[in-house]
């Protein structure tokens, strides 16, 4: 095998091994060389990747090395994951949202008589993904918060504007709630990012 070769091999390893990472002698029995050998172009490897500013490092931890991200782009990668396209919507989740997206501005009380459940842990979730937020005050006894969707919510699910939501060809009532919610369903299918999705990203700017 020539260097070049066993470096891309390496990688290759350091890749599959993920999190848990890869000691130098399961590395070196893989490919059948001296472990010093390997040590030598995995520390190699491990310049390149700073050299070229590349978006991964190689991190040396508990007798083992993996693939990290360079320390430098953590605000970005934080914003990632911290997105909603990082994390999926449960039913509950999906079912207020899609009552606050055709009935608002809307209440807690409201959301919770069309649903017959409590909302809050939903409408937590809702807000923590930036999908809806506080829009006012309702007029009625103790003021209570009125709920509507975001700037977000409009990105996530490919909308230019509220009047382009799918429009449910039911009645009032809970087949109109679980229309909706399949129509919302819809929208949402094949946007949650997953891990597969986001070394497609890494391969793709390292090809670049």
């Amino acid at each position: 095998m020539d260097y070049s070769t066993l470096k891309s091999v390496l990688e290759g390893l350091l890749f599959v091994s993920g999190d848990e990472g890869i000691s130098v002698k399961t590395m070196a029995d893989v490919v059948e060389m001296d472990a010093e050998v390997v040590l030598d172009v995995l520390r190699d490897l491990q310049s390149d990747f700073v050299r070229q500013n590349r978006g991964l490092r190689i991190s040396e931890v508990a007798g083992g090395f993996r693939l990290t991200t360079a320390p430098e782009h953590a605000p970005f990668l934080q914003k990632l994951a911290y997105s909603p396209a990082r994390s999926s919507l449960s039913q509950a989740a999906l079912e207020t949202l899609s009552i606050v997206a055709y009935r608002q501005p809307i209440t807690r009380v409201e959301i919770e008589e069309i649903r017959g459940v409590k909302a809050d842990r939903p409408i937590q979730s809702l807000i923590a993904k930036d999908l809806i937020e506080e829009v006012g005050r309702a007029d009625a006894i103790g003021r209570p918060i009125l709920y509507g969707t975001t700037k977000t919510f409009l990105d996530y699910f490919g909308l230019p504007d509220l009047d382009h939501l799918p429009d449910p060809m039911v009645g009032e009532g809970e087949d109109e709630l679980e229309e909706r919610t399949k129509l919302l369903f819809e929208r949402i299918e094949g946007r949650q990012l997953t891990m597969d999705d986001l070394n497609r990203v890494l391969d793709d700017s390292e090809a670049g």
